[in-house]
């Protein structure tokens, strides 16, 4: 399962958890503007848009989970298991078929803006074209940005539907329209110190900080996951600095990340929190953390050769980065 999320200060910030039983070797990955993308239905793009994000890499196939254009639009998938379906080829002619892994470079190739995209989204359908016979149609949805906009795709049994989304954050199940109705539950919360409304003349003590939020959820699951990701998100401050403001978007993540243990998916597997990724849309730099090291490690889209035509990839920084201040002699 995963999180997704915006967040603006001067600069424009967009990224996600990833969290899973285990890996599948991904690497941040630069994706150049001359590598040419070959589509199953619609031929080759030879030049498109540069980007950089989380990637597997199969058959030399950039394989994005979320990722950022040199224009500042990001989209990430997450899955939604259950209720994805996508259609069959079109051969009317209607429509342009895309296949489903082949979305985000459809789209971060040739977007710049979310309205943009709602207008490229018009023209196609996504087709359960799977990449191979190794690699099944991933049943997802996705949340694209830039920074004026934030919207939710979901292609389900009626249609492709397309969501605002002022929250600014998502997770998988349910359908994104259940998952902001959820947020009325919770419409009395806040940062402060709640008032004594309970009953006339019952003296009550706000004994403990932070009962405003008393009720917030707590729990692993992507619904609860949902409602404190939005309510962390909404009420965060920080500095404009781009140090502050990364430092407090991987606290808003890590405010619903996953922990070894907690989410038992049977055979001695669990789910946990992969990577944590945070990337400066406006500046095209891309920060994460792993599950077994801390330290921010970021990737700048603009110290590569963007003109290029081969794929720049960084294995990620894995083991615990520790900044002793002293050591035993």
């Amino acid at each position: 399962m995963c999180t997704a999320a915006v967040y603006k200060t001067k600069d424009f910030y967009f990224g996600r958890n990833l969290d899973y039983e285990f890996p599948y070797g991904e690497e941040v990955t630069v994706t150049p503007r001359n590598y040419p993308f070959q589509f199953r239905f619609l031929g080759e793009m030879e030049h498109h848009y540069a980007m950089i994000g989380m990637a597997h890499i199969a058959d030399n196939y950039p394989l994005y989970y979320d990722a950022v254009n040199e224009k500042g639009l990001g989209m990430a998938g997450l899955n939604f298991v259950g209720n994805a379906v996508y259609g069959e080829p079109v051969t009317d002619g209607t429509k342009e078929n895309v296949a489903q892994f082949e979305l985000p470079l459809w789209l971060l190739g040739q977007c710049a803006t979310v309205k943009e995209v709602r207008a490229l989204l018009a023209k196609i359908q996504i087709t359960n074209t799977p990449f191979n016979e190794k690699y099944p149609v991933s049943q997802l949805h996705w949340m694209i940005a830039d920074r004026e906009e934030t919207i939710v795709v979901e292609a389900v049994a009626d249609g492709l539907h397309i969501y605002d989304n002022p929250a600014g954050v998502l997770t998988n199940n349910p359908p994104f329209p259940q998952q902001m109705f959820r947020l009325n539950d919770y419409r009395g919360l806040s940062p402060r110190q709640p008032e004594n409304t309970f009953a006339p003349g019952l003296d009550l003590t706000a004994y403990s900080r932070g009962m405003g939020a008393l009720g917030l959820p707590g729990d692993l699951s992507s619904a609860s996951r949902f409602i404190r990701a939005a309510y962390v998100r909404a009420n965060s401050l920080s500095k404009d600095s781009e140090s502050a403001s990364v430092s407090q978007f991987f606290h808003i993540l890590h405010s619903v990340e996953q922990q070894r243990g907690c989410c038992d998916v049977g055979g001695e597997k669990y789910e946990i929190t992969i990577y944590t990724s945070c990337c400066n849309a406006d500046k095209g730099i891309y920060y994460y953390t792993t599950y077994e090291n801390h330290q921010i490690t970021g990737v700048d889209m603009h110290a590569e050769n963007l003109d290029g035509a081969e794929l720049a990839r960084y294995p990620l920084v894995q083991g615990e980065q520790i900044c002793w201040q002293n050591r035993r002699k």
